[in-house]
Order: C-alpha cells, then structure tokens, then sequence
C-alpha cells in the first residue's frame, strides 16, 4: 500500500502545486466543481495517510505546509450561539416550537450564524477554540415522543411535521440560504442526532432502540428528511446518535447510506455525537476493538469522529478493514464543507467576511428575542378573563424557586446573556412603577435540591436598613490584591461566566469577594454549597473560599477533584451570619452559585405572609436545567439522571401552590419547564396559568407584557399535557402506540396545538381544490380567519389531517401551519397546499404510499377535539407508492 500511494504522488507532482495555488488564491465558488473536486483531491494527496486520518477528527491539526490551519469542528447553536461568550440567548428550543412560527426560526438561525461569523471572522487563520467555528451542530429535531425526556427541551416536540418545518426554516437561516450565494454558506446547520434517539439519559451510551420499520418511517425520519434530502432544506452536515438502532449503533448503522444519501439524495458529511464512535466499542459492545469501531463508522458514512477514536483508523488501514479511499471520501466531504465556508481560500472569497463582533446581540437581536418570547408563552386557563390584567398601583407577590433563577432565562446549550436579568428582574424592569413587587422564593425546586441563596436572604449591613444582597469587590487580579477595579452590590450569587468577565474591564484572570450577612428567617437545619459551573474538557478550575462567622467552611484550591461543596448547619434561632465568599477565576469555568437548601416551612412561612400583603400572587414554579437535562447526576424524587419519574411539580413546590390557593387571591400561575407539567389539584384555585418555558434574555420582559395586554399570547403546545405519566408506555419502549396526540386517544390535561388568547378569531369552514383526487395529485386548501374582537391579535392557523382507517395510519396528524396578524375586525385567508407526501400513510412495512379512501380536513386554531368539528371531506383513489 506504501509503494501504491507513492506511485499516487509521483503521478500527480507535477500538477498538485499549481492546483494547490489555484484552491488557496481563487475563490472556491468561481470554479467550475469538477475543477474544485480535482484540486480537493490533489489537495488530499499531498497528505500521508495519517495526516488525513487526523483531519477525520473535531480537533483537526494545522498542516501548515499545506497552508490548513486547525479547526475545531464543534459548535453549537441551538438558541443562540452557546458556550462561548456573549450572544443573544433566545427561548430554548421547545419555546421556539411554542411559537409555531417558521418566519421567525429563520430569523433564530440566521442570528445564529451572524453571531458564530462575528466570533469566528478575526481569526479565521488562527487555530479555532472549541464553539468558536461556523460547524454549528444544532438543531435538535428528535421526536420529544416522551414527556420524561430531559433533553426533550432542545426539541421541537412530538409532531414530525411541526418539527420538520420548523427545523428547516432554522437550517435555511443558519446556512445563509437565500442571502446571496448558492456555493458558500454561512455557517453549517447539523441536524441531531439521527435517528431513533430520545432517551433515557441515564442509559443512552449503551441503548438499543427498537423500532418498527413503520415508527422508523412515520415518526422517527421524516423530520431528518425534510431538513437534509434534496428536496429539503439541504443541510450540510448530519449527526449520528450514541444509541443502537435494532442492534446496530447508530454511527455504523446502514441507515445513514440507506436512508441519507441514497433514498434522500444528501450529499453532505456526518459527524458523529461526542465519543459515539468510541461507545461502539466500549459502551455497546458491538466490536472487539476500536480499530473494527471505527473502520465500521467511516464504512458506514461518518464522516468527522467527535472524539479521538477516529486515530484507530491508522491500525484499520493497516489491517485492511478500511482501505485508503474510505479515508479520502470523507476527508474530501469535509475539506468540500471548509471551502462552502470560505475557509482554505481568501477571506473575502465569503460574501460573509464583512461580519464583526459589533453584530453580536445587537438591538435588533433583542427585539427579535424579545418577540419569540412574547410569542413562545402559552396560555393554558384564564377563568374569567383575569388576564390581562392592570397592574398599576398594585401590590404583587411575586413568589416561587424559579422566578429570580438565571438557568431558567438561559436554559442548556446556552450562550451568556449581555445584560441578564431572570423573570423577577424582568417584571421589575418593565411593570408600571406604580407596581408595588414583593418577592418570596417560597420552597426549594426539588426535594434535595439547592437553589440561589434569595435576595431576601442577604445584607450588604447588619443594620435593619442595609440593602439587599451583598458588597462585590472585582479584582483585575486573581490575589484579590491592591484596590478593586469595581465595587457593586450584587442581590444574589448566580453567574454565568462562560468565557466573559462578570464586569467590563477585567481579563481572563480575575478575582473576586462578597461580604455582608446571611439572614435565617427561622431556626432549622441548613445547607450552604458552592456551585462551580465546570467547564468541559478544562485544565483545572476555579478556586473559592468561602467563610461564615469568621470560619472558613468551604475550600477548594481548585487542583484537586471531588472536595465537599456543601455544609450542613442546625441554626437554633433566625439570626444574622456574617458572610465572606471568594472566588479566583484562573480557568475556563462557566459561573458560580451561592445556593443553599432552607427549612420548607420557614420558606413557606415568607411567601404566605408576602402573599397576604398583596393585591394579586403571581407564583413562579416549574422546573430548571438541573433537573432535567443531558445526562445529569441527579437523583433525586422525581428525577433521575436529568429525566423525569413523573409529570407533576416536584412536592415542594406542589405544597407551595396549595398553600397559596387557600388564600382566595387572585392567582397567576406561570410554569417555567422544557417539557410539559401536569399541574394537579395544587392550581385548582389558580385564575390563569401560563406556560413560559425558559424564555430567554427577554423573558422577564416578555413575561410583563403578556400579563399586562401590551401584547397577545399566542403560543401553542408543541407537545400533549398529558394528565399523568401512568397512562404512558414505558419510557424505554420506543414503539409510538400510545404515543403523542397522533396516536394517544385517552384524555389529557392540555391538548397539542392548545393555547388561548385574549384575542377571539371565527374561521369559515375549509374550501377544496377539489373533493376527489387522483393518487400522487395535490390538494389545496383555503379558510378564512376572522378577527372578531376589540383587540389587535395574532391566531395560529392549525390544519389536520384525518385518513381513514387504514393500518398505519394515525388517528390524526398535523399538516399546515399559518401564522396571522389580524387587526380588530380583520379577516385574512390562511393557504395550505398539501402535497402527496403529507396525504401519504406508512404501513406496517415502512412503505409509504398515498392510499386511497375517504379524509377529513380541519383548520382551526386547535387541534379538533371531536369529529363534529372536521369541516370538510375528500376522497383518493388509486395508489402512489413513495420513497420513505
């Protein structure tokens, strides 16, 4: 093989210099492709085989005789550009499926690349750090099929064609589609992770998923196909899951020939999840070895291995499981994928180049967070019409653990918010300063649980006068020597310091001292714990002292690994605790928590008396992203490795909204979550309940807005409330029978599709092209909406398929979305154009084909309850098989 490949070389030396001059010096998109093919591959052969192997893997190595810079492949985007800095953080996935609304994800995406184009352009021939390049691997377009997924939060929910839409849209967005340039791209949209992968976390890296080649069909790749076939949104890049899929894993699963690039034409490169290819051997157990791992990841079309397994390949080469074209195919998909980037070429080659870091979370990006929070929130009751309500001159409660809580703003996968502010700071800001807030934390999240020890909590003072919080004093150095670049007072210890200073001014080095007193409000047993934020893949990590009463409780040097970060504290009595933290910020960890765990009842104690002083309660409860999360370690009651046990609020909480309701004021309830919450007989007294996911940098904003009628509430549910999680397969069952409102016929608290508005919209009964089609023809479909309220709104036109009752098919199945404005009194006409595939049904063998037999058409702004509501029928004939 040696001698074979210096043949290769001599062969082509006379040319590969110039076509090496000419792929460095002419743009890329000025070539014909064949031309740039052949100068890829001259490119690639001047490499030895283990310089090519290297280029395989997200850390690629610098060939500086080549003139290729490093670059470090991962990225992720998934609501903003995350994990490296300040951006805009927009509402997390399943809040952006909430809005329903495609236009607007487009607009997501293309802030997402213009952001990932500021941080990468000054220093495109320098070697990239990790989440600094333009291979941004989002989105997530898994089917959230169970609501006790913790990562279902980074969906788009249950509904393959609500996620397929929406997904492509963000796709489209990201990679500059439209804008220009049909060769280079902004940035990469990744799709992830394909195909059949939706939990449980606690187990994922060793999971087999078994599926029906109908549910494989039907649910599970529609949505993949949408966003990267070639009738699709042409992605550029695909991610395989840890999973296996019927035994196979997923990263060497035939699938990703079969299905990608055969069936659906995509002609891109796959990157596989993080260590997946590892896993095949380790966690899976489906090779001897790493070198057999990854000859049957590259074989079966992975592309680029995130993670170091790729460096196998080596022994693979020389034990013939891979030969050296494998390695070049994909090595020439991912110099291909650099080159649509404009990278490897000159920089203005990119109709991009131009973008700086002034573009990052502009006022314009904060208005469009702003807007896909306000339209993200969905509201679930409103009994009497309490909302919107006047809140001038009135005294609210603002009570419950998630309303003064970053993590609910920013949610995971999440960039640093400019100027954050959580839900009570955002009411705050915004609310008419005639509006007297008072706050009450009221319970912890979960039962063993720590949160942010509250403002109400902290003194900067022992006198009874002294503000809230503590004294901060910043330190441009990490010896907390000298005077302080800045001194402030900050009301509670909760940051995000993800590659950014919590103040302007200081470097990478810094330092920082809280002083002031701890107020027990009443004796019992405490916990105090300092929450570091690691970093991944760091050298090291912060160090932190922390001292109460003069003692040093707490310490970590932050060289050793695994040193307590709580103490236990029985307090006889409510008192004042003087206390001094410490923080020396030499590593890349992301923030810091002064968290504690109270005494319930003393806790319950504050919110009741806050609640009786008030006019109105506004309670603020839900979950976090420590509890429902990627592959958390936690287990807690409720909650188990970042999943869920059950869909209620955890106890405390629960307990929290039962002792609220008996006061008989009037009661906004808001759940902040990423999946959904059955709320029980503990909102029963509740006037209005509002769903407002993790909603962003502008939540608290948008939060004020919706309460108080300045805008409509318009979001709809992305996913079923369903009333318990008893009436649920288990969750490792990955058959869809019972599952989502496509095929879960029972009661449930909140259907898909569901939410009101303050607005009310009359729809005229649906208008057919036609009442009899041929197999393989399109329908199209027209309603009118009317506004018929005193108030300007925005309405979510809904249409629904019902087939008949044909095996495979579901019972009933979303295929248009349409999102209006209408002004008091407007009418509009929502279009739809149903094409075959969308009146198709997948039978037991995974085949789809457009089946003949009588449907049944709905549009309106829900999902219809009842048959009496289906507003008009057609019929098919014949039969049109399709591809899957």
């Amino acid at each position: 093989m040696f001698k074979q490949l210096c043949a290769a070389l001599i062969a082509i030396s006379s040319t590969s210099a110039l076509a090496q001059q000419t792929v460095l010096q002419q743009c890329a998109g000025e070539m014909p492709r064949a031309d740039l093919d052949r100068s890829i591959e001259a490119l690639i052969a001047q490499m030895t085989p283990a310089e090519r192997i290297a280029q395989l893997q997200d850390r690629a190595p610098a060939i500086p005789r080549l003139h290729i810079p490093a670059y470090n492949w991962w990225n992720e985007g998934l609501h903003g550009i995350a994990r490296d800095g300040f951006s805009t953080v927009f509402p997390q996935a399943i809040g952006l499926a909430a809005t329903w609304d495609p236009e607007l994800l487009e607009r997501v995406g293309d802030v997402d690349s213009t952001e990932a184009r500021a941080k990468f352009n000054p220093h495109q021939n320098a070697e990239s750090a990790r989440y600094a390049g333009l291979t941004i691997w989002s989105p997530n377009i898994n089917i959230f099929r169970d609501p006790r997924w913790g990562r279902g939060q980074e969906t788009y929910g249950e509904d393959p064609y609500l996620t397929g839409l929406l997904g492509s849209q963000f796709v489209r967005g990201i990679q500059g589609d439209g804008q220009g340039s049909s060769f280079y791209r902004k940035a990469d949209a990744t799709p992830k992770h394909f195909a059949v992968h939706s939990g449980p976390e606690s187990i994922r890296d060793g999971f087999n998923s078994q599926v029906s080649l109908h549910d494989l069909a039907d649910t599970y790749t529609p949505a993949f196909r949408a966003l990267t076939g070639k009738d699709g949104a042409h992605a550029d890049a695909m991610m395989c899951s840890y999973n296996a899929i019927n035994g196979v894993p997923a990263c060497a699963n035939p699938l990703l020939q079969d299905h990608l690039r055969n069936q659906w034409g995509f002609d891109g490169y796959v990157v596989s999840d993080c260590d997946a290819v590892d896993e095949i051997t380790e966690y899976l157990h489906y090779t001897a070895d790493h070198a057999h791992g990854a000859a049957d990841a590259l074989k079966a079309g992975v592309d680029l291995d995130c993670g170091d397994t790729y460096v196998h390949l080596n022994e693979a080469l020389d034990q013939h499981l891979v030969s050296l074209d494998d390695v070049n195919r994909a090595l020439h998909r991912l110099l291909l994928a650099r080159f649509r980037l404009g990278m490897l070429q000159p920089q203005s080659c990119s109709p991009w180049y131009a973008i700086e870091p002034s573009q990052i979370d502009t006022a314009a990006d904060r208005q469009l967070a702003l807007r896909a929070a306000e339209e993200s929130m969905v509201l679930l009751k409103n009994e009497n019409n309490l909302l919107p309500v006047d809140l001038a001159r009135k005294r609210v409660a603002v009570i419950g653990p998630t309303a003064d809580l970053l993590q609910v703003i920013e949610a995971n996968y999440h960039g640093t918010a400019r100027h954050p502010q959580t839900l009570l700071e955002g009411l705050q800001d915004r609310l008419n300063s005639g509006t007297k807030i008072s706050y009450a934390q009221g319970a912890m999240l979960a039962e063993g649980v720590t949160v942010p020890v509250p403002r109400t909590a902290l003194r900067t003072g022992a006198e009874a006068d002294a503000s809230q919080g503590l004294t901060a004093e910043y330190f441009s150095n990490t010896s907390l020597s000298g005077a302080p670049a800045k001194t402030r007072v900050d009301a509670r210890i909760d940051f995000d310091v993800d590659r950014v200073a919590p103040i302007e001014g200081l470097n990478d080095s810094y330092s920082v001292r809280w002083t002031g007193f701890l107020q027990s409000p009443a004796p019992g047993k405490y916990r105090l714990r300092v929450g570091i934020d690691r970093c991944f893949d760091c050298n090291g990590h912060d160090a932190y002292r922390l001292w109460l009463d003069g003692k040093i409780v707490l310490e970590d040097d932050g060289k050793a690994d695994n040193r307590p970060d709580s103490v236990s504290f029985n307090w006889p009595d409510a008192q004042l605790h003087a206390i001094r933290l410490e923080l020396r910020h030499t590593g890349e960890d992301e923030g810091i928590r002064l968290d504690w765990e109270a005494p319930a009842d003393a806790q319950l104690d504050e919110a009741i008396a806050a609640a009786k002083q008030s006019d109105a309660v506004l309670a603020v409860v839900g979950l976090s992203p420590d509890l429902e999360g990627e592959a958390l370690r936690i287990k807690v009651p409720g909650f188990n490795g970042g999943d869920r046990e059950t869909l209620a609020l955890p106890e405390p909480q629960r307990r929290l909204l039962t002792e609220l309701g008996k006061l008989q004021k009037p009661m906004i309830v808001v759940v902040t979550s990423g999946s959904a919450v059955a709320l029980g007989d503990e909102a029963r007294e509740a006037r209005a309940i509002l769903d407002a996911w993790y909603p962003g940098e502008e939540g608290g904003h948008a939060l004020a807005r919706v309460l108080t009628g300045a805008t409509d509430p318009s979001g709809r549910l992305p996913v079923t409330i369903y009333r318990s999680a008893a009436g649920l397969p288990a969750f490792t069952d990955y058959s869809m029978a019972r599952r989502t409102y496509r095929y879960f016929d029972g009661p449930v608290q909140y259907p898909f599709g569901f939410g009101l508005s303050y607005a009310h919209f009359f729809y005229s009964s649906p208008m057919l092209s036609s009442t009899s089609l041929k197999a393989g023809e399109s329908m199209e479909v027209k309603a009118t909406v009317k506004n018929t309220s005193q108030r300007d709104g925005d309405e979510v036109a809904e249409l629904y398929l019902i087939p008949p009752a044909i095996l495979g098919a579901p019972r009933i199945a979303l295929q248009g979305v349409q999102r209006l404005h209408l002004k008091s009194g407007e009418s509009r006409e929502a279009h739809f154009i149903l094409t075959p595939r969308q009146l198709s049904i997948v039978d037991a063998e995974g085949s789809r084909a457009v089946k003949a037999g009588r449907y049944r058409i709905f549009i309106g702004g829900a999902q219809p309850l009842d048959s009496a509501s289906i507003g008009a029928v057609f019929e098919i004939t014949g039969e049109q098989p399709l591809t899957p």
